[in-house]
């Protein structure tokens, strides 16, 4: 089993700075794609901000220029530096990430690729 558990959020005037860490534990092989998205009430979440294994990395329009996604593979773990944060900023943020997990077969071990994501952490920015 594998567990994505979010830390970082809390409440921040407007201008203010966050970070948001998302640290991924249990049976994994690899993690490939890894994402944050965020939902505000009454709106469908969005995607964020996303990194692949090879540290590329897409923004949301939204947040370019004041959010930074990075991860540490050796840890297993993303992070989003949030920076000039605007009170349309507001949501639950969630980690997701494409993890690859290995699997027990007759014919030795293979791996499976599942689609993971934490609890959510509440990021509240005030005006």
């Amino acid at each position: 089993q594998v567990q994505l558990v979010e830390s970082g959020g809390g409440m921040v005037q407007a201008g203010g700075s966050l970070r948001l860490s998302c640290a991924a534990s249990g049976s994994i092989f690899s993690i490939d794609a890894m994402g944050w998205y965020r939902q505000a009430p009454g709106k469908q979440r969005e995607l964020v901000a996303a990194v692949t294994s090879g540290g590329r990395t897409n923004y949301a329009d939204s947040v370019t220029d004041r959010f930074t996604i990075f991860r540490d593979n050796a840890k297993n773990t993303m992070y989003l530096q949030m920076s000039s944060l605007k009170p349309e900023d507001t949501a639950v943020y969630y980690c997701n990430a494409e993890v690859r997990v290995p699997l027990q077969t007759r014919m030795g071990v293979t791996t499976v690729e599942y689609d993971y994501w934490g609890q959510g952490t509440q990021v509240t920015v005030s005006s």
